[in-house]
């Protein structure tokens, strides 16, 4: 073999790895009633999930978030703490609304961890405020979860409590504390009458039933109450309700919007989303003040007790001593001293609240219950800001925990925030320790100085000095606190929440927003023509057979000798006793081309020896080899017919001869020549049958005495058609290939493997099969092949019944029914 045979060969082999495209096409149109099948029962599916699914709505309401604060004792000062600004805010009200801690707050509030429920047409159905009565749930006793509990309405005044229990074990939750716990019911069917408002205690429902005030009671009518696991409910929520900026101008007015089946739950909801959202808003927003006030009513309790304290010591000395005034000049002094106290006092209060302060932040880890410095009249603006500061991140982590896993690196950014400025206010209070600290010893100095001056009086007007002055400063603190008192409550009371909705919640009418029937259509018509087609490109992929005369083309250089269609008919003498049909023409032209490649290759005898064989049984050797044989028969040559497939031997039948003597007997030397041929009654032709099976036919067909028989009969005979063994199953057909001057393969579409070709091409190579061509069997018209014109017709069923499960392969759909039909067409895709 030369250079230029091997790149023919590699060509060959890369067309044959190559995706055809255009075929696997082919195979889908060919398909088409598949495809379409599929896409009908995807839409029917589609359907019955568009009329059973319930109806999904979207509803949203509007709320913005201001940044209104109120003086607190200073102009420099706030009640509420720094938020970072409007922006600040707006994060903690996005974060919060996700909390859990949020959801439980409107759950709890709404009870929507229990169902008012009635039969539908394919399910329950969630009535919500449509229900004829209401429950009052005992809280502090377990309510079974999941199942729906039946009231069917009796009259005005009793209903019917029922349920039918499957087992004796259910779980109950106590919704005051959430806790879960295993009850116990009995097995079967509870049913029990009570009156409305009459407390029902049952081990799986606990609560009264109330009949609400309508002029028309559905009396008769069944409805169910099912309670919901609470964390369960609250994690749905969480997840489904929905906040956003409405733009990013604005980032102030936010939407909040929930999807549900019931527009009335939507509603209450959203809108008591927000009510709690304004209300615990306002609460962190006086923290700062309420703390403040804690703050002051401690200390005032103390200056209370002092001020009580210092008036009984006056009227005791006053008692004791009948001394109610001193020299103006002492008044003057005393005056003076008591100026002097009163700034002692505030700078102590100062150092005492720094000191406390210092304490705090060294020793707890929640800094959001620190009081207002100023309440003491700290007015240092970094302390007042780190220390509003301090409290908002505080807040914001106790936020944060509820929606984010502790480790998460927005704790850490956090924690190293409220760090920073914790840094920064120790650092503060330390400077204004050493301030205060300073004006301290100046005041003592000053007290000391006029103290002094004092010692000149009388001990007894000295000591009503002393107790003046210390009554005089109790009450001047008392009236002090009580003033800061008064105005932090005020302040308090007249804070409102940054929080307001603008466009609350409400059912206009709006329509569902789902389920997307369209959208669910338009999927089932892509599931149902992908999963197909997808189906196909596997099969497509995974074929191994030959289905048509270009796929032979592009895998082989071997010619394409003729194409015999199908066509049923009662035996395999078709050419003979149906001449005028289309197959019968196509051995005829089978048998015009034979005539250029013996012309091409003529026999050094009279006679033209043809090979027929295949690469396994069930594709038409026998068949052709007869109607071949006929066609020769038929146009005046004398035609010899050999049965060469000893294994299977099968020719005899279709000629009504039996198969008692034939080539084995005479290559055992059994039976002389003359003795095995039998004339048919096609005249012309002669058919030479196997025999009885031998258990060495190779070895028979690889003797003297077959090369003897075939030099006899072609002195007798112009054509001599040999039926051989299949090629793919057995050697025999290759020591055949001697005696033949020309050899067909057969190829049967939609059943010979693509293998067996290359099986072929390499025996064609190395020369051990020489003057080959294909005919191809079961051929039909496949316009969408572009396989050319065809017969369309088929044959009967005299042939094939050997090498495996093929014999009966033609005509296993005749007389099936409907389902054995589809059940073959889908084995064969």
């Amino acid at each position: 073999m030369d250079y230029k045979d091997y790149e023919d060969i590699d060509a060959l082999e890369s067309q044959r790895v190559g995706f055809d495209f255009k075929g696997f096409l082919f195979k889908a149109l060919n398909l088409w009633k598949l495809v379409l099948l599929c896409i009908g029962v995807s839409l029917v599916i589609a359907y019955f999930i568009n009329v059973r699914k319930q109806n999904i709505y979207r509803l949203d309401s509007l709320i913005t978030v201001n940044n209104d604060q109120n003086p607190f004792f200073t102009a420099n000062t706030s009640i509420s703490f720094n938020w970072g600004g409007v922006s600040g805010k707006v994060g903690s009200i996005l974060t919060e609304i996700k909390t859990r801690t949020h959801n439980e707050l409107v759950v709890d509030s709404l009870e929507y961890y229990k169902q008012y429920l009635k039969e539908g047409k394919y399910h329950l159905l969630d009535i919500y405020k449509e229900a004829p009565f209401n429950v009052v749930t005992d809280k502090s006793k377990p309510q079974a979860l999941g199942i729906p509990i039946g009231i069917r309405i009796i009259d005005k005044l009793s209903y019917e409590l029922f349920y039918e229990f499957e087992t004796n074990k259910l779980t109950g939750q106590f919704y005051n504390s959430k806790e879960k716990l295993a009850i116990s019911v009995p097995i079967g069917s509870f049913s029990k009458t009570y009156k409305f408002g009459e407390v029902v205690n049952e081990p799986f429902f606990n609560g009264v039933v109330n009949l609400k005030p309508i002029a028309n009671i559905p009396v008769g009518e069944t409805y169910f109450v099912r309670y919901l696991n609470f964390d369960s409910v609250v994690n749905g929520y969480r997840n489904a309700v929905q906040i956003e900026p409405t733009s990013k101008n604005t980032s102030s007015v936010l939407k909040l919007s929930l999807v549900g089946n019931n527009k009335s739950k939507i509603v209450d909801y959203l809108n008591a989303t927000s009510a709690i959202l304004s209300r615990t808003e306002l609460e962190r927003k006086n923290l700062y003040a309420t703390n403040t006030i804690k703050f002051i009513d401690s200390s005032l309790g103390a200056v209370n007790n002092d001020l009580k304290a210092v008036t009984d010591e006056m009227n005791e000395f006053r008692k004791a001593n009948k001394v109610f005034n001193v020299e103006a000049s002492a008044a003057q002094l005393s005056d003076q001293l008591k100026n002097y106290d009163q700034e002692k006092i505030k700078e102590q209060s100062k150092l005492n609240y720094l000191n406390s302060l210092e304490n705090y932040l060294r020793t707890k880890n929640d800094y959001s219950q620190i009081a207002a410095p100023s309440s003491v009249g700290i007015e240092e603006v970094n302390i007042l800001s780190s220390v509003s500061k301090i409290i908002g991140l505080s807040v914001e982590r106790r936020n944060l925990e509820y929606s984010t896993k502790e480790g998460s690196i927005l704790f850490d950014e956090l924690d190293r925030r409220i760090d920073t400025e914790k840094s920064v206010l120790l650092e503060a209070i330390d400077v204004t320790k050493q301030t205060i600290g300073v004006q301290l010893n100046a005041i003592n100095r000053k007290i000391a100085n006029l103290e002094s001056d004092l010692i000149v009086l009388p001990k007894d007007q000295q000591e009503y000095l002393k107790i003046q002055r210390k009554l005089d400063l109790s009450r001047e603190a008392y009236d002090i606190y009580q003033a800061k008192r008064g105005e932090a409550a005020i302040v308090k009371a007249a804070n409102v929440s940054d929080i307001t909705v603008i466009d609350e919640a409400k059912d206009i009418g709006n329509g569902p927003i789902g389920p997307k029937k369209s959208l669910n259509y338009m999927m089932a018509l892509m599931v149902g023509f992908f999963t197909p087609m997808f189906l196909i490109f596997v099969i497509y992929l995974l074929d191994s057979t030959i289905h048509g005369s270009d796929e032979i083309v592009k895998m082989s250089k071997i010619p394409i000798l003729g194409l015999i269609g199908k066509y049923r008919y009662k035996n395999n003498l078709i050419a003979y006793e149906k001449p005028k049909s289309a197959v019968a023409e196509s051995f005829r032209a089978i048998r015009s081309s034979l005539q250029f490649i013996f012309k091409n290759n003529p026999s050094e005898t009279r006679a033209n020896t043809l090979m027929i064989t295949s690469s396994v049984s069930g594709e038409g050797k026998t068949f052709t080899s007869i109607n071949i044989a006929t066609v020769y028969a038929i146009s005046g040559k004398k035609t010899i017919l050999l049965g060469l497939d000893l294994r299977k031997p099968k020719i005899f039948d279709d000629f009504n001869i039996t198969n008692e003597k034939g080539i084995v007997n005479y290559l055992i030397g059994d039976s002389e020549l003359d003795e095995i041929i039998t004339n048919t009654h096609i005249e012309n032709l002669a058919v030479i049958p196997s025999g009885p099976i031998p258990p060495n036919p190779s070895e028979l067909l690889m003797g003297e005495k077959l090369k003897e028989l075939i030099s006899s009969l072609k002195d007798t005979y112009d054509i001599i058609i040999l039926d051989t063994p299949p090629l793919g199953l057995v050697t025999d057909a290759l020591e055949l290939t001697q005696y033949a001057d020309a050899t067909i393969f057969m190829v049967r579409l939609d059943y010979t493997k693509k293998g067996m070709l290359q099986l072929v091409n390499a025996k064609h190579r190395t020369g051990e099969l020489k003057n080959i061509s294909f005919v191809l069997n079961f051929y039909k018209h496949k316009s969408n092949h572009n396989y050319g014109y065809g017969y369309g017709y088929g044959y009967g069923y005299g042939y094939g019944y050997g090498y495996g499960a093929y014999g009966n392969a033609y005509h296993e759909n005749d007389n099936q029914s409907i389902f054995g039909r589809v059940k073959n067409f889908l084995r064969r895709l």
